[in-house]
């Protein structure tokens, strides 16, 4: 019989329907998203003058800006969103609200090779990807028109990249997207009511049930959501409380990294690569939500599609239940790093 599922979170309801399909075999016809060539790709070294002037690179050896010899490097979208110039221009239009599209819209290459993608790099790359992250968000944290900073990444076509080299995006927005405040609120109730962190205790009873978990260090943790969306959905949170992302220390982008990477790597063995969104849940810039909120990242392999009983009811149907996804990908025979 299906099981509907409540996220403790936003309330948002799941059905987990598992007569539908069940194993990593029954989603085989995504096609797999490896890059195969470079051909003229503005994001390859050497192709620096096709895309806007860097506003970040990481360089082992010194070198001039916009030029090769980087391993990560972050450059204005040259497709924006949104526009980085002007004000806000706030109107009411009757009933109607509008503003100007301000906002920044920025690419993070993720690594020089045109081949590799993130669940290729080692951890120390990934880790330079993470303060790549953090660097651009405390930059622009300084700009007071922005209140969020979204931080995210398609990969393959399925999941909307339109360039093959593995990169991620960052928009910074003038405005708290419905999504997060809904999550925040979720977290001011369960706090207001327990006085603790409801992430936290997701954290504890995850650790004590271990069926959801996918992997584990001594800072993170990575699981498969009670109420998954979709199927082999992952959660990475830290066990630490923290609300923002970009107070993160060394220590532990050092753990990070290679949590992140085994999550990634463990997708790709058990379901042969699959296009995917990963996205950044983080505080909105100057909000004080230190007491309650717990910043952390999804992972969403683009498995199944979102149609009309999702838009119509909001609730979601996922043919896996969280804790098979978890086994599978907890037992997939991966490389140690």
């Amino acid at each position: 019989m299906p099981d509907l599922r409540r996220d403790p979170v936003v309330g948002r309801w799941v059905i987990i329907s598992t007569e539908r399909a069940g194993r990593p075999r029954d989603f085989f016809h995504v096609e797999p998203t490896r890059p195969s060539s470079a051909g003229l790709c503005p994001f390859c070294p050497g192709q620096e003058h096709l895309t806007p002037r860097e506003v970040l690179a990481y360089r082992p050896q010194a070198g001039e800006a916009n030029s090769p010899g980087w391993t990560v490097r972050v450059v204005p979208n040259k497709f924006p969103a949104l526009q980085v110039e002007g004000d806000l221009g706030r109107v009411g239009v009757g009933l109607y609200d509008r503003m100007n599209g301000l906002g920044a819209h920025e690419v993070i290459i993720e690594t020089a090779d045109h081949k590799d993608t993130l669940a290729d790099l080692p951890s120390k790359r990934i880790e330079d990807v993470l303060w790549a992250y953090r660097d651009r968000v405390v930059d622009l944290k300084r700009d007071l028109r922005f209140r969020y900073i979204l931080v995210f990444k398609n990969h393959g076509a399925p999941a909307g990249a339109t360039l093959e080299h593995t990169h991620s995006q960052l928009i910074a927005l003038p405005v708290i997207p419905t999504i997060v405040m809904n999550e925040i609120e979720g977290c001011r109730t369960h706090f207001q009511q327990k006085e603790r962190c409801i992430y936290c205790d997701i954290i504890r009873q995850e650790q004590e049930d271990t069926e959801r978990i996918v992997a584990e260090n001594q800072e993170f943790l990575c699981i498969a959501p009670f109420a998954a969306r979709f199927p082999f959905e992952m959660w990475i949170l830290p066990k630490r409380h923290a609300a923002y992302f970009e107070e993160s220390q060394k220590g532990q982008f050092e753990l990070l990294a290679p949590n992140l990477s085994e999550a990634l790597r463990r997708m790709d063995r058990v379901l042969s690569r699959p296009a995917y969104n990963f996205i950044l849940h983080t505080s909105p810039l100057h909000e004080k939500t230190d007491p309650y909120y717990h910043w952390h990242i999804e992972i969403i392999p683009k498995l199944t599609q979102v149609a009309g009983f999702e838009w119509g009811t909001g609730f979601y149907i996922n043919p896996v239940t969280p804790e098979d996804s978890a086994k599978f990908l907890r037992e997939a025979d991966i490389e140690t790093r």
